[in-house]
Formats: C-alpha cells, sequence, structure tokens
C-alpha cells in the first residue's frame, strides 16, 4: 500500500510484490510499504543463525514476496549470494560469509563497537548488497511478462554504479542515470562513466544529488509517460531494494549475538534514509535492534530532526559539497516510511505533511506553538538516535581506525564510527555498517594517511578509461526528452 493513500483506499490499493517491483512511486506520489509487517519469532531466529546468507535472504525475503514461487526465489537469491559475486573482502575477512563482522573495540562495561563489512561487491560499496538481487529480480519479472523496463534514477555515489554493474547486459533493460556533475569522487566517477555498454546511459546533472532526485519523482509522476515509457526505478524508493537490505540487518545481529536476549545497536551513515529505513523495518519484524543512529555528515537535515523534531529540507545552494559525497543530500526520499509510521499510518496525515516540505521546505512535529504536530515524543520508541560528524572528524577517525586496528575505512564509515563512539551502551553491541571500500575515496584517504588506499584486483587505473556521458541542466521536459529518443518507445 501507498503511504499516501487515503483510509478509505487503502485496502483496496494492496499490490503484490511483484506488481511493484517494476515500479517506484506508488500513483498518488507516495512509497510503498506493506500493510502490516511480517514478525519474526525467535524460534526463527534460532534456526537463522547457521544459515548462509543466500538462505537467510530466501527465508527473510519470503515474507515479503508471496507472489514468487518459492523455488524461483530461491533459486534467485542462491544465484545472488556468493563468495565470487561478493569476493573483495579485505584481508583477514572471509568472502563466503558476504558480510563478515570485524570487532574494533571492547570496552570493560560490556561496551563493544563492531564493522559490519557490507562493500565486497562488484562496485565496492553496500548498494550492491540490494542492487545485485534486484538486477535478478529484473530479469526474471521481465522474462515472465516478455516485457522492457527503463530504469530512471539518480545517484549521489555509489547508487548509480552499483545499478549499472548489476543491469548491465541484462535483456530487456536500459538503465538512464543521473548523478550531479562534478560532486562525486573520481572513482565513483570513472566506475559509472566508463561503461561502454550499450543499455547504459549516464547524464551529468548541473546541480546536486537532490535536484537529479526531484527529477526522477517528477517524471515518475508523470504516470502517461511513465507509462509510455516503461520507466522504473532502483533508487531506494524501490520496495524491493528497501526489502533486500533487511537481510544484513538480519546477519549483524545473528553473527553478533548467541542468543535471542542479546540486543545490539545499529549505527549507519544516512543522506537518503534508505539503509537506515531496512534497520527500521527490521526492528519492526522483531529483531532486537536496540537502538538506531543515524549519523550525518555536514547535511545534517536528519540529525536536526531526531534532535529536534524538525525536517527542514535545504535548498541547492545551502547543500554541502563533503568529503563524504554519497550523503550530500537535504531531502531524504526514504524518510515518509518512517514518518508514516510515526503518525499512525495515517495517509492522509503523510500526503499533507510531504506536500508541505514541497510548498513549505519542511514540517515540525516537535508540538512546540505553531507546529504542525506533536508526534517528535514517539521517536524514541522506535529507537532512533543521531549525530554529526565534519570533515575534520572523518580525518582523525580515519587515522584512529588506521593506528589502532589496521583497517583503512571510507569517509562515509568514518562518519558513521565517529557518531557509534558517541552512542555506545554499556552491554550493548554497537553494529557500524560500512558504506564502501576506502579505494573509492582515496583523495581523502591521502589527505588523512598521506598514502593511496589499496584497490582491489581490477580497479588499479580505472580513471584512466574512456568515459561516456552527457551533461545536462535539471530540466525536466529535455530530460524526458532524451529518454524517449534512446529507448524507441
Amino acid at each position: 500500500m501507498s503511504t499516501r493513500a487515503a483510509a478509505s483506499a487503502a485496502a483496496s490499493s494492496s499490490q503484490q510484490f511483484s506488481d511493484i517491483l517494476l515500479g517506484g512511486l506508488a500513483v498518488d506520489g507516495g512509497l510503498f510499504l506493506p500493510a502490516s509487517y511480517p514478525q519474526v519469532t525467535g524460534a526463527e531466529l534460532d534456526a537463522w543463525r547457521q544459515l548462509s546468507y543466500a538462505d537467510l535472504a530466501y527465508e527473510i525475503l519470503k515474507k515479503f514476496a508471496t507472489d514468487i514461487p518459492d523455488a524461483d526465489l530461491r533459486a534467485l537469491t542462491a544465484k545472488t549470494y556468493t563468495k565470487e559475486v561478493y569476493k573483495n573482502a579485505r584481508q583477514g575477512e572471509k568472502a563466503s560469509q558476504i558480510t563478515p563482522l570485524r570487532v574494533l573495540e571492547e570496552g570493560a562495561n560490556g561496551t563493544k563497537l563492531v564493522l559490519q563489512a557490507l562493500s565486497n561487491g562488484p562496485t565496492l560499496a553496500f548498494k550492491d548488497m540490494a542492487m545485485q538481487l534486484l538486477g535478478n529480480l529484473f530479469e526474471y519479472a521481465l522474462a515472465k511478462q516478455n516485457a522492457q523496463l527503463n530504469i530512471f534514477g539518480a545517484t549521489s555515489g555509489d547508487t548509480g554504479s552499483a545499478a549499472e554493474y548489476a543491469m548491465r547486459g541484462k535483456k530487456g533493460i536500459r538503465v538512464f542515470m543521473l548523478s550531479p556533475h562534478k560532486k562525486m569522487s573520481a572513482f565513483q566517477t570513472a566506475q559509472m562513466f566508463s561503461l561502454q555498454d550499450p543499455n547504459i546511459f549516464n547524464i551529468a546533472i548541473e546541480g546536486v544529488f537532490d535536484d537529479a532526485q526531484d527529477m526522477v519523482k517528477a517524471v515518475s509522476n508523470d504516470l502517461p509517460f511513465k507509462a509510455q515509457q516503461k520507466i522504473g526505478t532502483v533508487n531506494s524508493i524501490n520496495w524491493a531494494r528497501v526489502v533486500a537490505q533487511v537481510v544484513y540487518y538480519f546477519r549483524g545481529y545473528l553473527s553478533a549475538t548467541t542468543s535471542n536476549d542479546q540486543k545490539v545497536s545499529f549505527t549507519v551513515p544516512s543522506g537518503n534514509f534508505g539503509n537506515i529505513c531496512a534497520g527500521h523495518i527490521a526492528r519492526m519484524m522483531g529483531l532486537p535492534i536496540a537502538k538506531l543512529v543515524a549519523a550525518t555528515n555536514e547535511n545534517d537535515v536528519l540529525d536536526e530532526f531526531f534532535r529536534t523534531g524538525v525536517y527542514r529540507v535545504r535548498k541547492s545552494a545551502e547543500t554541502y559539497h563533503t568529503s563524504s559525497p554519497s550523503m550530500d543530500i537535504s531531502k531524504a526520499s526514504n524518510f515518509e516510511r518512517f514518518i508514516y509510521d510515526l503518525v499512525g499510518r495515517d495517509g492522509d496525515r503523510t500526503r499533507a505533511l510531504f506536500q508541505k516540505v514541497e510548498t513549505h521546505g519542511g514540517f515540525d512535529l516537535s508540538g512546540k506553538p505553531g507546529a504542525d504536530g506533536d508526534e517528535f515524543k514517539q521517536v524514541a520508541k522506535y529507537g532512533f538516535k543521531s549525530g554529526k560528524s565534519t570533515h575534520e572528524d572523518r580525518l582523525n577517525t580515519i587515522r584512529d581506525v588506521a593506528d589502532d586496528y589496521g583497517i583503512v575505512i571510507d569517509t562515509h564509515t568514518a562518519d558513521g564510527i565517529k557518531v557509534a563512539r558517541e552512542n555506545l551502551e554499556p552491554g550493548v553491541t554497537m553494529i557500524v555498517l560500512e558504506t564502501a571500500l576506502a579505494a573509492k575515496f582515496n583523495e581523502t584517504i591521502l589527505d588523512a594517511l598521506g598514502e593511496d588506499a589499496e584497490r582491489p584486483e581490477g580497479f588499479e587505473n580505472i580513471e584512466d578509461l574512456p568515459q561516456k556521458f552527457v551533461v545536462m541542466p535539471p530540466d525536466v521536459e529535455k530530460m524526458k526528452a532524451y529518454i524517449a529518443a534512446n529507448t524507441g518507445l
């Protein structure tokens, strides 16, 4: 169902998993969520502790993808989550574990700081964890329908390359990916723009990520154009992608604990709220998560909300270009899913609040005089906390982790570790979700450590490869004309 469905229409608006797999926004502009979250029992958690990642993914996904035959779903997860696909493990990590844990710190009071490796996939970023599955799901669904799909998405750095690597060569699929011109790292840019596959189209937008994301939403809301051009999306507004991300929260918890009466917390580098939204869903399913800590960079829209109850979107000119560029986002598109739960799953209320984002730049749930509501007082029961990290914090954290543990982390993961340290609790394991390998942000690694980050095999000279892309203004009509000219539909 949609986060913006009116109460009278909510029941009739429900669709099957496969119905929404190839789309993005609901027809009313909302985001898809299940009518209720499937629950996980203690017996299931016990049974899942020893499963492979592929089998765990199957068990969780079948609770949502109820219209995909069991044998097909199991085959899809088995095809996706292999040590051959997720082969870029650091020294000392086991690729066969897919998302291995590494203990960084243990305190005398029972605190523990743990890093969960999520960047062993083909593009060295956590986005591969969901995107590789999405590519296989898309190909499966399109083959069933003898159909084609034109994926239209926006990236602040890692989603684009993860999507393109997952979709390149897939039958019936084209990818049109927007990114902010000259605002990604050199590695990120090269990873996307060096792809020469005929079904991949890279468009550099003269603006910031939020401008690109607004264009994706505008095109998705043009329903006749979307239908004619067979537009789908892989941004984290895609429900299937969020579900795929839920899996590694379960894997992290089950790997870090020995019994279900133990709780863990997660700190998640956050920009568009998709990654941590998956943690929220895992918690709502019954996973024993104590805290979900959103770590932001200087673009601290989410930190401001979780401290004050005010969601205040920044304009393009107010969005900082930082050394953790994948989080240079000032309008978190997945935030609507959490707000929908926070306001009691009231679609009318959610629609009104996010219409106010468009007209007034935000909303206020603090309960203070003149506010739009007082639901901020309910945030604590969902376990959310937050914190902020700056460029200097990133440099210092990268140095600390390299000196103390012999690991070179990327800039976004550094934001996560800095904020995680501020939110440790006695007796609770804090898991920081790794965002990417350090090689993707070598400029800052060189600044912090005075030496280059290690590169996995095959990525040694990626910046020197020929690049294929076009530069365009943030003009929706011009974008639609470009898509139409390159689809032949």
